[in-house]
């Protein structure tokens, strides 16, 4: 495996991390992340050292130190540029620097500049960020540490002076993490893709609890940790203190309130899917897709899983609905020139093509593609539903993101993050922008049955005019903090920041009402909520409200106007004020106490990316975050999607195989309209022979009818783990059954049981 990572030696030795130590404090569905990075100089000169890694896209980093010997640097926030020339003066004199700042390019990259590190020195730098952790299909709480930064992908048209890249070899670093969970809700179980320690209830109610990542663990890969609640979707309020030494007025001075709400449909209004909408699936098909899902053995191609989901997502669209898919890298096509109606034509054309579908288009460009959707016509009546497939990273994420959302009011994004490193800004900020729903396909997960929940989202019937109103006493009012709402799913959490001002002479009670509309229906939600504090709670709601406000001003200074150096002043104020990172400014440390400055001249150096060899198995996994290169204080300011590997360009072939999975071999044999035909290849998926199958039919019942409720009762008998998979194939089969209106269905049941040794009954069957 190829990579440039940690510190090289002038005998290109990488001179590994010490150390890598992490504390996870979770409150309900907030995290505190505490990283400690030790390095060291084991140069014979005084070397400037630049560390390029991943955070999470949403994370707020709110504390950045450096310890060298026994002094401790506290790095404070300031305006970028202005952060910049103090660095880069304290270096030109000698002193040590630290320089921590947000990538220009995407926001779930950080660089950090270490200046003036002398022979034989260490450096412990510690970095805090604060985050949101995101809802899974099983209703867990996802936290992950990412271990691996994907190549950003950068055109050739768009790499002027991006460096040469030569190989380091892996370095084998370890962490220890430690986990403290405190919750108002009961803790059930705490999962892990990493070796855990048992999980320890630190009191009676299960309500505080902590883990420790077993000893040993290669950081090799991302930790991911899953926490469930026995209750998820309670809804919940909590008030934060104000900062003592914050004026009143402003977003630190005053309270701030965190509302987290689940809405809840009407099951009348959830109990039909709509049979409408324009569902466009969009593919990576760069080099990097030719890699495998996970480690295992048994890991399928990532390109082979996306062919997989995409049979499932076309067996189980409704009949009537347009759709299109587009594979894209380093350019794009599309299946159809424009978006087609589902037929079984249509079907059966699309399928031939996904068969065939290879990681062969080179790099990852996903605007044009982009561009090219948003400028074909929407269908009336047919809502457009946007599926985005990508494992890669992108050099103008936010251009991307701004794209997305200047067409938020004619589509819904669904976006999906393949394999590890893939870019949490991309994946996340689509889906944000897009007013839909993210997922990541992670070590072992399969994708199908995540991509499947999104599609039962997009079902959905969209919800609008949503509007927030606030019951609050007299002499107080609310002022929200969060960007509108433009979309709400069922069992999906929504979160709410505010700022609380004035005060009430007596009652302390409030009330949030959220009122939408929901297939013509007036619906209304209401939380209660105390204008009390909550103890012990430190500023973490108003930075994650800050956060919120900083990303929504960086939007709107994106999108032009005469207004934007306000804007980007309020940003600067705001960052500043609460103490949280944004794209205008940098947290930045000057050991101005040092009693001698390094002598003697820095170690400059360049450090050049290979590009990856093709044989390896995970062609696009960099492990180890941070990643580390040297180079002259000129280049600090060098955007950090520079410091990358450029691997997508690569082509690989990959033949499609024939499915081997009995599941994915009885779905891909259904028709557009639900049924199945009886055929060899049917009753080979039962374990029959085609003769055996057709002589327990009844003489009056329909072949294709037979068929059908046979491939039901397979289903729910054999399959009934992956329901979530094959939930609209069934429910389009049973839809078709029913419009059979045949006589003897009960008796047909029972046949079909007594032939695959199965009791499901009518029922469970839906028909």
């Amino acid at each position: 495996m190829v990579n440039c990572c940690g510190l090289v030696s002038e005998k290109n030795e990488p001179v590994p991390l010490k150390s890598i130590s992490v504390e996870l404090q979770v409150r309900d569905h907030v995290a505190s992340v505490r990283s400690c990075l030790q390095y060291v100089n084991e140069e014979e000169r005084p070397l400037e050292a630049v560390f390029v890694f991943p955070l999470p896209a949403d994370a707020a980093v709110c504390h950045f130190s450096a310890r060298i010997g026994e002094q401790e640097i506290v790095a404070e926030v300031q305006d970028r540029q202005s952060a910049r020339d103090q660095y880069d003066d304290a270096v030109s004199s000698g002193q040590q620097a630290f320089l921590l700042e947000e990538s220009e390019e995407s926001s779930d990259v950080f660089k950090l500049s270490v200046g003036c590190l002398s022979p034989g020195q260490n450096a412990s730098i510690t970095i805090v960020y604060i985050i949101e952790l995101s809802v899974q299909a099983d209703h867990a709480l996802r936290f992950c540490l990412p271990a691996v930064l994907n190549p950003r992908y950068t055109p050739a048209a768009s790499a002027a002076g991006v460096p040469e890249v030569s190989s380091a070899s892996v370095i084998p670093y370890t962490l220890s993490l430690s986990v403290e969970v405190r919750s108002s809700d009961r803790i059930s179980r705490l999962e892990s893709s990493c070796p855990l320690d048992p999980l320890e209830f630190l009191d009676a109610q299960h309500t505080h609890a902590s883990v420790n990542l077993s000893p040993g663990h290669r950081f090799d890969k991302d930790v991911e940790l899953f926490l469930y609640y026995e209750n998820s979707h309670q809804p919940s309020a909590e008030v934060e203190a104000a900062a003592p030494a914050a004026p009143s007025g402003s977003l630190m001075g005053d309270p701030a309130l965190m509302i987290s709400l689940y809405p809840e449909f009407p099951a009348d209004v959830m109990s039909s899917l709509a049979s409408q909408g324009e569902f466009i699936f969009v593919v990576d098909r760069s080099g990097s897709m030719d890699c495998r899902m996970h480690h295992g053995n048994d890991a399928q191609m990532r390109i082979e899983s996306a062919r997989d989901t995409l049979l499932l997502l076309l067996k189980s669209l409704p009949m009537g609905c347009y759709f299109n898919i587009y594979g894209f890298g380093s350019h794009f096509e599309s299946f159809f020139p424009q978006s087609v109606v589902y037929s079984e034509d249509t079907m059966e054309e699309a399928l031939k093509r996904v068969k065939s579908m290879s990681a062969d288009m080179g790099g990852t460009e996903i605007l044009q593609p982009l561009k090219h959707i948003y400028s074909q016509p929407c269908y009336p009546d047919h809502p457009r539903q946007l599926f985005i497939f990508t494992d890669g990273e992108v050099w103008n994420t936010k251009e991307v993101l701004d794209l997305v959302k200047s067409h938020v009011y004619s589509h819904r994004c669904f976006s999906f993050g393949i394999g590890e490193g893939a870019s949490t800004a991309l994946i996340t900020g689509m889906a944000r922008e897009g007013s839909g729903h993210a997922q990541f396909i992670t070590g072992t997960d399969r994708m199908q049955p995540k991509v499947m929940q999104s599609l039962r989202f997009a079902l959905q019937p969209a919800v609008d005019n949503i509007s927030v109103d606030w019951t609050v006493p007299e002499g107080v009012t609310v002022d929200m903090l969060s960007p509108p709402i433009n979309a709400l799913f069922q069992g999906q959490r929504a979160l709410i920041y505010a700022q609380i001002k004035g005060q009430s002479s007596g009652k302390t009670e409030g009330a949030v009402t959220v009122k939408y509309r929901l297939k013509d229906q007036p619906v209304t939600n209401q939380l209660q909520f105390t204008l009390k504090p909550t103890e012990d709670t430190g500023l973490t709601i108003h930075q994650l409200a800050a956060r919120s406000v900083i990303r929504s001003l960086e939007q709107e200074e994106r999108a032009g106007g005469a207004d934007t150096e306000n804007i980007r002043k309020r940003i600067v104020e705001l960052s500043v004020q609460a103490g949280v990172s944004s794209a205008h400014t940098a947290f930045i440390g000057v050991n101005k106490d040092s009693k001698q400055t390094v002598k003697g001249p820095l170690l400059q150096r360049s450090v050049p990316v290979a590009p990856m060899a093709p044989q390896m198995a995970f062609c696009s996994a960099m492990p180890m975050a941070p990643q580390m290169a040297f180079d002259s204080p000129v280049s600090c300011s060098m955007p950090s999607s520079n410091m990358m590997i450029e691997c997508d360009d690569m082509s690989y072939q990959d033949e499609a195989e024939p499915q081997k999975d009995p599941l994915l071999q009885l779905v891909s044999l259904q028709k557009a309209a639900g049924f199945w035909e009886l055929n060899a290849s049917l009753a080979a998926v039962f374990g029959k022979t085609e003769d055996q199958v057709t002589n327990q039919k009844a003489a009056q019942v329909d072949v294709s009818v037979w068929a059908t409720i046979l491939a039901l009762i397979w289903l729910y008998a054999f399959k009934s783990d992956q329901q979530d998979e094959w939930q609209f194939v069934a429910m389009k089969a049973a839809s078709w059954i029913r419009s059979q209106k045949l006589d003897g269905l009960s008796q047909c049941v029972c046949d079909g049981n007594a032939l695959l040794g199965c009791q499901v009954t009518e029922d469970a069957l839906g028909i």
